[in-house]
């Protein structure tokens, strides 16, 4: 095997990244590329053959859900176009940013990304680079399972790289995971959880909800 294609950000550009990247999810491949804060996998969330390849590559319980990301704030206004007034709302404050929001999702979409909670669906839109970038992805962190993710290229797992289409160097990376916030019972009674804190605090989080 001769390896992935490699596109760098500082070498070969932004829109050279987002255009390879784009070719590769829409041509049923898996992609290595830079978010905001971490190394990611990625592909298109609606071709089963490609997502099921990440999660053999990741070694990753098959049934754990993962976020679908969104570059552009129109396609993710589309996701949320029929939700509530409060959960609309909260879409707006926290995104984009580094946070992966789970909100109901009663039409079921994406279902390869919910696996056994198909009624709730994680939702990343995040700046940088890729910003632009036409199709959502499913997206997974590029790390084997049970490893450290990488906030680095040189830090991504050869094994992964050796095995992916697509390998985009996007530099540094913050080293942060995304904050997840379950906003499921915000619309019903106005509260929320935090599930896991990463790079946006607890107290951001509820300053951003108020």
């Amino acid at each position: 095997m001769s390896g992935p294609e490699v596109v760098s950000v500082e070498r070969d550009g932004a829109a050279a990244a987002r255009s390879t990247l784009e070719r590769t999810v829409a041509g049923g491949g898996v992609a290595i590329f830079p978010a905001d804060g971490l190394y990611g996998l990625c592909c298109d969330p609606l071709s089963e053959p490609a997502v099921e390849r990440i999660q053999a590559l990741k070694g990753r319980i098959a049934r754990k859900p993962s976020a679908i990301m969104y570059f552009s704030p129109l396609a993710l206004r589309e996701l949320v176009s029929g939700m509530g007034p409060r959960v609309q709302g909260a879409v707006s404050a926290l995104l984009p940013g580094p946070v992966t929001v789970v909100l109901p999702n009663p039409g079921r979409r994406y279902p390869l990304a919910c696996r056994d909670d198909p009624q709730r669906l994680g939702v990343r839109l995040i700046e940088g680079p890729l910003t632009g970038t036409a199709l959502p992805i499913f997206q997974t962190s590029a790390n084997l399972s049970g490893e450290p993710p990488a906030a680095s290229f040189g830090e991504l797992d050869s094994r992964l790289l050796d095995a992916v289409d697509l390998a985009i160097d996007g530099g540094e990376l913050s080293g942060r995971p995304s904050t997840v916030i379950d906003l499921t019972r915000l619309e019903a009674d106005g509260s929320w959880t935090i599930v896991r804190e990463g790079a946006l605090s607890e107290e951001a989080v509820a300053r951003a909800l108020r």
